[in-house]
């Protein structure tokens, strides 16, 4: 599958389930996103939650209404139903399933939450000359849970989850300089260097993604991560949610410039 495709047609791929890869270095450009779906009755909840924990959950948008299935201001003709590569569907906070369409769990009464995905500012580190491990290696971003506690709110409460790139100290600094310009895509980074500082026991064992190389002479560089919610929403147990799978996000049609601050 071609890296270069516009987003409309890697959503058209997830659609026809031609393409249920990972999207990091996917349609260069335009913003990602992490989605969270949940009933009715626990959106209040939720959107506090991201108001409350903006580094972890910067929130691009949110569904008008119950059951409505796209969002015409981030992509033209979206089917929030099939238009992902990679679905999770949580029951009572345990994940359940991991499907390509979720159309067949849909209910009118849910919420659709899309948050910024650090993929999105992937594109500005690379145009800097930064190498993105994962990227390289082609292989899902590592994500690990983290001892960073989130902002509790209503049901929701967690730890942060973050996500990880290798890079030499001078990178990681000309990374933090770079990212702060995209606060809506988790900004700067939450830390960097010892992994133990934040509550992560093995780097070579991430919770979510997989493990890249570390080469000698570098640092973890730490980033927070739209996978924040799912750990929530677990630690909830809410009855009934649909998530992105870690790394397969929703390729929107808004340009990564748009979300520049300076």
């Amino acid at each position: 599958m071609s890296s270069m495709l516009s987003p409309y047609q890697l959503r058209q791929q997830c659609r026809s389930g031609a393409f249920s890869g990972n999207t990091s270095g996917f349609a260069p450009g335009f913003v990602q996103a992490n989605m969270a779906i949940l009933p009715r009755q626990y959106a209040a909840d939720f959107l506090q939650f991201c108001h409350f924990n903006p580094k972890p959950c910067p929130l691009l948008g949110m569904a008008a209404t119950p059951g409505v299935i796209d969002m015409p201001s981030l992509a033209k003709d979206l089917d929030i139903r099939t238009d992902l590569p990679k679905y999770r569907i949580f029951r009572n906070g345990q994940l359940t399933d991991e499907v390509t369409d979720v159309r067949d769990v849909w209910r009118d009464d849910l919420v659709t939450f899309l948050i910024g995905c650090s993929f999105s500012f992937e594109e500005s580190l690379l145009a800097d000359g930064l190498e993105i491990r994962n990227i390289t290696e082609k292989v899902n971003v590592p994500m690990y849970r983290t001892n960073i506690a989130c902002t509790p709110a209503g049901v929701f409460h967690g730890g942060m989850v973050v996500s990880m790139r290798p890079m030499k100290p001078a990178d990681a600094i000309r990374a933090i300089q770079i990212c702060s310009r995209f606060p809506q895509v988790h900004g700067a980074p939450v830390h960097f260097g010892d992994p133990a500082a934040i509550g992560i026991a093995d780097i070579s064992k991430p919770d979510f993604g997989d493990a890249v190389t570390i080469k000698p002479g570098e640092v973890p560089v730490f980033w927070a991560c739209g996978v924040t919610p799912q750990v929530a929403i677990a630690n909830a147990k809410v009855d009934f949610c649909i998530t992105h799978s870690p790394g397969h996000m929703l390729v929107t049609d808004l340009a990564n410039s748009k979300l520049s601050v300076f």
